[in-house]
């Protein structure tokens, strides 16, 4: 198991991506929609913290409640990326990437909630 959590590979995807949705609400058409600006933003950043608060927790079952919560925050992301295309704050092959990088840290977070379920420190 990890020393820390930064050596969790899906951690340090998660705080990659929140750099790149961080890069996207900076642009001024995200200015114009505050509120899936802010929406955006705070799911980002709470997929690595989920992580991080989760790796903290005393067992590893509590600590898959949070990468429960991470993943469904992975989903909401996603939504809202969608979202951001309809309302033209961001083109659909920019969309792309993005929401494969997430989709693909819900499928890293599946992996570790059965191995965290099956132990138990």
């Amino acid at each position: 198991m990890a020393k820390s959590v930064e050596d969790l590979l899906v951690y340090q995807k998660a705080m990659d991506a929140s750099a790149r949705v961080s890069a996207i609400i900076q642009r001024d058409s995200f200015r114009r929609d505050p509120r899936l600006r802010e929406q955006l933003g705070s799911s980002s950043e709470r997929v690595a913290s989920l992580i991080s608060e989760g790796f903290e927790q005393s067992t590893d079952r509590h600590f898959a409640q949070y990468c429960y919560r991470s993943k469904g925050s992975s989903r909401e992301i996603r939504t809202q990326l969608v979202i951001a295309v309809k309302r033209n704050h961001i083109t659909e092959s920019e969309r792309v990437p993005i929401s494969n990088i997430y989709e693909e840290i819900a499928k890293m977070l599946t992996g570790l909630i059965r191995h965290l379920e099956t132990e138990d420190r």
